[in-house]
């Protein structure tokens, strides 16, 4: 990523991350345009700082500094909106000077870093799976989909597919171990 000209690259990068962002962004109160525009002030400026970019362990991870990025973007968004509402023409109606307010985070909600843990595993998870589509029997992983992830009963999946029962838990447990892999593989590439 550090050739900003690798279309590829970026795009993957993209693909992987926006979600996450997006996510984090509006879960952190903000509407959808100004979520949207978190996500592209973020992804400029892992832009910016990709080509020196190194990564140093002992001063954190990957995962760390596209939260911090992320965080400072949502808080900049506020302040857009909290200065933008004190700038406001008094209204006529029956509003009070409060409802410009009201569209603000909820202070007392869960914390941004809360809310990054969790789109953070769900973003490496889903990269995982797409990857490994490529290269699974797509059977094996419809049945692990249903029982795993739409949670249906193994002997359901398994008269879905006209296989043993055992088939179902036999495929759960290797693309269990090729996930976890996988998403290690994916983690390991980003750091």
């Amino acid at each position: 990523m550090r050739d900003l000209q690798n279309q590829k690259s970026w795009q993957e990068f993209f693909d992987t991350y926006w979600k996450l962002i997006y996510g984090v962004a509006r879960k952190s109160g903000l509407t959808d345009g100004e979520a949207q525009d978190v996500v592209q002030d973020v992804m400029a400026s892992v832009a910016k700082h990709m080509p020196g970019f190194r990564y140093d362990p002992a001063i954190g991870s990957f995962k760390g500094w596209l939260l911090t990025k992320t965080r400072w973007c949502v808080i900049e968004q506020l302040r857009k909106r909290a200065k933008a509402a004190v700038h406001e023409p008094l209204r006529t109606d029956s509003s009070t000077a409060t409802d410009g307010l009201q569209n603000l985070a909820d202070p007392g909600a869960v914390s941004i870093d809360e809310h990054w843990d969790t789109e953070w595993r769900t973003t490496l998870l889903e990269a995982a799976l797409n990857n490994l589509r490529l290269k699974l029997d797509p059977q094996k992983l419809q049945m692990f989909d249903f029982y795993v992830r739409k949670e249906w009963a193994a002997e359901k999946v398994a008269a879905t597919f006209g296989v043993p029962v055992e088939q179902v838990y036999t495929a759960k447990h290797r693309i269990t171990e090729a996930l976890k892999e996988e998403v290690q593989r994916v983690e390991n590439e980003i750091t």
